[in-house]
């Protein structure tokens, strides 16, 4: 059956063990960092940095919520990023767990911004010293071998959780019941189109500031993240 993680953002404390745990097992470097006037370092998902939890502070009717968003590839049921593959074998889509993997087959794309292009959700990012376009995996070689993924291992509240999809769905709907006695308008997110279900306990724009969003978007009224689905959209793939 197939995979999926809900994050239950109520339970979040921006502890960052997660994107610690990631870099661990994944042994990818450090990032140098700076002040730029917000706790969330590095400033931005990279080719080394894979998960990355985002702060915003939103002031709403005289209150100031501190929001954090662990971010992260969401491994799309249909994923677009698959019409934006030139080279054979380059994405791989997983069938037992629903994982989308990129290989290393990927450093040899010619048009690597199109892979982020094609997200809704502007995750994946160039490695700059191997060439190859990167993002979240799933710990594939951790669920293979009967093992939760690093980022939900390592989670002491409760926030980050994996398993098969339909328990995990059943597990999202029953805390977002619980979450609206406190929070009216907590949501779960895109829970049909990918692997990855956030609970949100306000308006999901609140979490980050979005990047700037196509002209066209803009001119049409969309979210970047609408703009792109649409120009991505994936076509059902029709096996025989």
């Amino acid at each position: 059956m197939s995979k999926t993680f809900f994050v239950d953002l109520t339970k979040c404390t921006a502890c960052r063990g997660c994107q610690v745990a990631c870099k661990q097992w994944k042994k990818l470097p450090a990032e140098k960092t700076e002040n730029w006037g917000s706790h969330q370092n590095p400033k931005d998902l990279s080719g080394v940095t894979l998960k990355l939890v985002r702060f915003n502070e939103v002031e709403k009717n005289g209150k100031l919520d501190w929001l954090f968003f662990p971010d992260q590839c969401r491994h799309c049921v249909e994923p677009p990023c698959l019409d934006a593959m030139t080279v054979p074998g380059s994405i791989v889509h997983d069938q037992a767990t629903g994982a989308v993997i990129y290989t290393d087959l990927t450093a040899k794309e010619k048009d690597k911004d199109a892979f982020q292009l094609s997200c809704p959700y502007d995750i994946p990012r160039v490695n700059a010293e191997t060439g190859m376009v990167t993002k979240c995996d799933m710990c594939l070689d951790r669920v293979q071998a009967g093992m939760l993924p690093a980022c939900v291992k390592t989670c002491p509240t409760g926030a980050m959780n994996f398993g098969d999809r339909d328990a995990m769905l059943t597990l999202a709907n029953e805390k977002l019941a619980k979450a609206q006695k406190k929070f009216p308008n907590a949501e779960l997110l895109d829970v049909e189109e990918v692997r990855v279900v956030y609970l949100v306990q306000t308006d999901s724009d609140d979490y980050f500031d979005p990047k700037a969003v196509a002209t066209a978007a803009a001119k049409k009224g969309m979210s970047r993240k609408q703009f792109l689905a649409k120009l991505g959209s994936p076509i059902k793939r029709m096996t025989s």
